[in-house]
Protein backbone atom coordinates (compact mmCIF):
# COMPACT_ATOMS: atom_id res chain seq x y z
CA UNK A 1 0.00 0.00 0.00
CA UNK A 2 1.38 3.40 -0.99
CA UNK A 3 1.00 6.37 1.36
CA UNK A 4 2.00 9.90 0.39
CA UNK A 5 1.83 12.47 3.18
CA UNK A 6 2.18 15.74 1.30
CA UNK A 7 2.32 15.23 -2.46
CA UNK A 8 -0.01 13.71 -5.00
CA UNK A 9 0.85 10.23 -6.30
CA UNK A 10 2.17 9.28 -9.68
CA UNK A 11 -0.49 7.69 -11.86
CA UNK A 12 0.03 3.95 -11.99
CA UNK A 13 -1.66 0.52 -11.86
CA UNK A 14 -1.87 0.61 -8.05
CA UNK A 15 -4.53 3.34 -8.34
CA UNK A 16 -6.61 1.36 -10.82
CA UNK A 17 -6.72 -2.15 -9.39
CA UNK A 18 -9.48 -3.68 -7.23
CA UNK A 19 -8.73 -4.26 -3.55
CA UNK A 20 -10.57 -5.76 -0.60
CA UNK A 21 -12.22 -2.39 0.03
CA UNK A 22 -12.37 -0.99 -3.51
CA UNK A 23 -13.98 -4.22 -4.69
CA UNK A 24 -15.21 -3.34 -8.17
CA UNK A 25 -14.63 -6.96 -9.08
CA UNK A 26 -18.06 -7.47 -7.46
CA UNK A 27 -20.96 -7.37 -9.91
CA UNK A 28 -23.07 -5.01 -7.79
CA UNK A 29 -20.33 -2.36 -7.82
CA UNK A 30 -19.88 -2.67 -11.57
CA UNK A 31 -23.63 -2.40 -12.12
CA UNK A 32 -23.87 0.70 -9.91
CA UNK A 33 -21.01 2.40 -11.76
CA UNK A 34 -22.42 1.46 -15.15
CA UNK A 35 -25.91 2.73 -14.36
CA UNK A 36 -24.56 5.97 -12.89
CA UNK A 37 -22.52 6.80 -15.98
CA UNK A 38 -25.07 6.03 -18.69
CA UNK A 39 -25.07 8.84 -21.27
CA UNK A 40 -21.75 10.18 -19.96
CA UNK A 41 -18.91 10.02 -22.46
CA UNK A 42 -15.94 12.01 -21.21
CA UNK A 43 -13.91 11.13 -18.13
CA UNK A 44 -15.06 14.35 -16.46
CA UNK A 45 -18.73 13.64 -17.15
CA UNK A 46 -18.43 10.12 -15.76
CA UNK A 47 -16.66 11.33 -12.61
CA UNK A 48 -19.34 13.94 -11.98
CA UNK A 49 -22.16 11.42 -12.37
CA UNK A 50 -20.43 8.96 -10.06
CA UNK A 51 -19.93 11.64 -7.42
CA UNK A 52 -23.62 12.54 -7.29
CA UNK A 53 -24.72 8.91 -7.46
CA UNK A 54 -22.70 8.18 -4.31
CA UNK A 55 -23.46 11.47 -2.57
CA UNK A 56 -27.23 11.21 -2.91
CA UNK A 57 -27.72 7.50 -3.44
CA UNK A 58 -26.16 6.51 -0.12
CA UNK A 59 -27.59 8.17 3.00
CA UNK A 60 -25.07 9.68 5.39
CA UNK A 61 -25.16 8.01 8.81
CA UNK A 62 -22.50 8.78 11.46
CA UNK A 63 -23.98 6.05 13.66
CA UNK A 64 -22.80 3.42 11.19
CA UNK A 65 -19.15 3.81 12.20
CA UNK A 66 -17.65 0.39 12.81
CA UNK A 67 -14.34 -1.41 13.27
CA UNK A 68 -15.45 -4.29 11.03
CA UNK A 69 -13.55 -4.50 7.75
CA UNK A 70 -16.64 -5.57 5.80
CA UNK A 71 -18.37 -2.26 6.58
CA UNK A 72 -15.78 -0.43 4.48
CA UNK A 73 -16.10 -2.44 1.27
CA UNK A 74 -17.79 -0.72 -1.66
CA UNK A 75 -20.08 -3.70 -2.20
CA UNK A 76 -21.32 -3.58 1.41
CA UNK A 77 -22.06 0.14 1.16
CA UNK A 78 -24.35 -0.62 -1.78
CA UNK A 79 -25.99 -3.41 0.20
CA UNK A 80 -26.74 -1.28 3.27
CA UNK A 81 -27.47 1.99 1.40
CA UNK A 82 -26.00 3.98 4.31
CA UNK A 83 -22.52 5.03 5.36
CA UNK A 84 -20.43 7.85 6.70
CA UNK A 85 -17.60 9.60 4.90
CA UNK A 86 -15.11 6.70 4.75
CA UNK A 87 -17.34 3.96 3.27
CA UNK A 88 -18.90 6.45 0.84
CA UNK A 89 -15.45 7.56 -0.32
CA UNK A 90 -14.45 3.92 -0.79
CA UNK A 91 -17.49 3.34 -3.00
CA UNK A 92 -16.69 6.36 -5.16
CA UNK A 93 -13.07 5.24 -5.51
CA UNK A 94 -14.07 1.70 -6.49
CA UNK A 95 -16.46 3.01 -9.15
CA UNK A 96 -13.83 5.39 -10.52
CA UNK A 97 -11.30 2.61 -10.84
CA UNK A 98 -13.81 0.37 -12.57
CA UNK A 99 -14.36 2.91 -15.36
CA UNK A 100 -10.64 3.63 -15.67
CA UNK A 101 -10.18 6.73 -13.50
CA UNK A 102 -7.16 6.41 -11.18
CA UNK A 103 -8.25 7.08 -7.59
CA UNK A 104 -7.04 6.84 -4.00
CA UNK A 105 -8.32 7.90 -0.59
CA UNK A 106 -7.38 11.03 1.31
CA UNK A 107 -7.80 11.45 5.08
CA UNK A 108 -8.00 14.65 7.11
CA UNK A 109 -9.05 15.55 10.64
CA UNK A 110 -11.81 18.16 10.73
CA UNK A 111 -13.69 20.23 13.26
CA UNK A 112 -17.41 19.95 12.64
CA UNK A 113 -19.12 22.93 14.26
CA UNK A 114 -22.54 21.62 13.28
CA UNK A 115 -23.64 18.58 15.22
CA UNK A 116 -26.63 17.15 17.10
CA UNK A 117 -27.05 16.53 20.81
CA UNK A 118 -27.19 12.78 20.21
CA UNK A 119 -24.00 12.70 18.14
CA UNK A 120 -22.16 14.82 20.71
CA UNK A 121 -23.16 12.35 23.39
CA UNK A 122 -21.92 9.48 21.27
CA UNK A 123 -18.60 11.27 20.75
CA UNK A 124 -18.16 12.05 24.43
CA UNK A 125 -18.29 15.78 23.75
CA UNK A 126 -15.39 15.72 21.26
CA UNK A 127 -15.62 18.06 18.27
CA UNK A 128 -12.66 16.83 16.26
CA UNK A 129 -13.63 14.22 13.69
CA UNK A 130 -10.69 11.96 12.94
CA UNK A 131 -9.96 10.70 9.45
CA UNK A 132 -12.63 12.40 7.41
CA UNK A 133 -12.34 10.56 4.10
CA UNK A 134 -12.63 11.72 0.51
CA UNK A 135 -11.81 10.36 -2.91
CA UNK A 136 -8.77 11.67 -4.78
CA UNK A 137 -9.32 11.22 -8.53
CA UNK A 138 -7.07 11.80 -11.53
CA UNK A 139 -9.06 13.80 -14.09
CA UNK A 140 -7.69 15.88 -16.95
CA UNK A 141 -4.08 15.53 -15.80
CA UNK A 142 -4.93 16.76 -12.29
CA UNK A 143 -5.63 15.06 -8.97
CA UNK A 144 -8.93 16.32 -7.53
CA UNK A 145 -10.37 15.78 -4.04
CA UNK A 146 -14.08 15.02 -3.70
CA UNK A 147 -16.09 14.31 -0.53
CA UNK A 148 -19.45 12.66 -1.33
CA UNK A 149 -20.43 12.28 2.35
CA UNK A 150 -23.49 14.52 2.92
CA UNK A 151 -26.53 13.60 0.84
CA UNK A 152 -28.68 16.45 -0.45
CA UNK A 153 -31.61 15.71 1.90
CA UNK A 154 -29.33 16.07 4.92
CA UNK A 155 -27.92 19.34 3.62
CA UNK A 156 -31.38 20.79 3.05
CA UNK A 157 -32.67 19.80 6.50
CA UNK A 158 -29.54 21.06 8.27
CA UNK A 159 -29.32 24.26 6.17
CA UNK A 160 -25.86 23.22 4.98
CA UNK A 161 -24.44 24.15 1.60
CA UNK A 162 -24.17 20.96 -0.44
CA UNK A 163 -20.76 19.88 -1.70
CA UNK A 164 -20.87 20.06 -5.49
CA UNK A 165 -18.40 18.64 -7.97
CA UNK A 166 -17.70 20.00 -11.47
CA UNK A 167 -14.84 17.70 -12.44
CA UNK A 168 -12.41 20.62 -12.58
CA UNK A 169 -11.77 21.59 -8.95
CA UNK A 170 -11.84 20.08 -5.48
CA UNK A 171 -15.20 19.32 -3.86
CA UNK A 172 -14.64 19.44 -0.12
CA UNK A 173 -16.91 20.45 2.76
CA UNK A 174 -17.96 24.07 3.01
CA UNK A 175 -16.44 26.26 5.72
CA UNK A 176 -19.80 27.91 6.48
CA UNK A 177 -23.43 26.86 6.32
CA UNK A 178 -26.16 28.62 4.33
CA UNK A 179 -26.65 31.13 7.19
CA UNK A 180 -22.98 32.03 7.39
CA UNK A 181 -22.26 30.05 10.55
CA UNK A 182 -18.98 28.14 10.76
CA UNK A 183 -19.46 24.57 9.60
CA UNK A 184 -16.36 22.51 8.72
CA UNK A 185 -12.77 23.42 9.55
CA UNK A 186 -10.03 21.21 8.08
CA UNK A 187 -7.39 20.72 10.77
CA UNK A 188 -4.80 18.08 9.79
CA UNK A 189 -4.10 16.49 6.43
CA UNK A 190 -2.82 12.91 6.74
CA UNK A 191 -2.17 12.35 3.04
CA UNK A 192 -3.30 9.94 0.33
CA UNK A 193 -3.35 6.14 0.31
CA UNK A 194 -3.59 3.70 -2.59
CA UNK A 195 -5.85 1.48 -0.45
CA UNK A 196 -8.04 2.07 2.58
CA UNK A 197 -5.78 2.06 5.71
CA UNK A 198 -8.14 0.21 8.06
CA UNK A 199 -5.48 -0.60 10.67
CA UNK A 200 -4.55 3.09 10.97
CA UNK A 201 -8.20 4.09 11.30
CA UNK A 202 -8.95 1.45 13.95
CA UNK A 203 -5.87 2.40 15.98
CA UNK A 204 -6.68 6.11 16.00
CA UNK A 205 -10.43 5.67 16.55
CA UNK A 206 -10.00 3.37 19.54
CA UNK A 207 -7.37 5.64 21.11
CA UNK A 208 -9.37 8.85 20.68
CA UNK A 209 -13.09 8.05 20.69
CA UNK A 210 -15.28 6.41 23.34
CA UNK A 211 -16.71 2.99 22.33
CA UNK A 212 -20.11 4.61 21.68
CA UNK A 213 -18.69 5.93 18.41
CA UNK A 214 -17.86 2.54 16.92
CA UNK A 215 -19.66 -0.17 18.96
CA UNK A 216 -23.39 -0.84 18.55
CA UNK A 217 -23.95 -1.96 22.16
CA UNK A 218 -22.24 1.15 23.53
CA UNK A 219 -24.34 3.36 21.24
CA UNK A 220 -27.49 1.67 22.54
CA UNK A 221 -26.43 2.43 26.12
CA UNK A 222 -26.00 6.12 25.31
CA UNK A 223 -29.40 6.21 23.61
CA UNK A 224 -31.00 4.63 26.66
CA UNK A 225 -29.27 7.11 28.97
CA UNK A 226 -30.40 10.18 27.05
CA UNK A 227 -33.77 8.59 26.26
CA UNK A 228 -33.59 8.99 22.50
CA UNK A 229 -35.19 6.52 20.16
CA UNK A 230 -33.17 5.57 17.11
CA UNK A 231 -34.03 7.64 14.06
CA UNK A 232 -32.42 9.01 10.94
CA UNK A 233 -29.53 11.40 11.59
CA UNK A 234 -31.06 13.91 9.19
CA UNK A 235 -34.23 13.97 11.30
CA UNK A 236 -32.33 15.19 14.36
CA UNK A 237 -32.02 18.87 15.32
CA UNK A 238 -28.65 20.42 14.51
CA UNK A 239 -26.83 22.45 17.16
CA UNK A 240 -23.75 24.68 17.01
Amino acid sequence: MEHLKTEFPKVGPIYLQPTKFFDFNKEEVREFAHNATINAFSVKEKAIKLFYAVRDGIRYDPYSISLEAMKYTASNVLKEKIGYCLPKANLLIACCRYIGIPAGIGLSDVYNHLCTNRLRQMMGGKQLFLHHGYAVMYIGENWLKAAPAFNIELCQKFNVLATDFDGEGDALFQQFDASGRRHIEYKTNHGIWSDFPLKRVIKDFTEYYPPSVYEEDARAQVDAKIRINKNLFEEETPVF
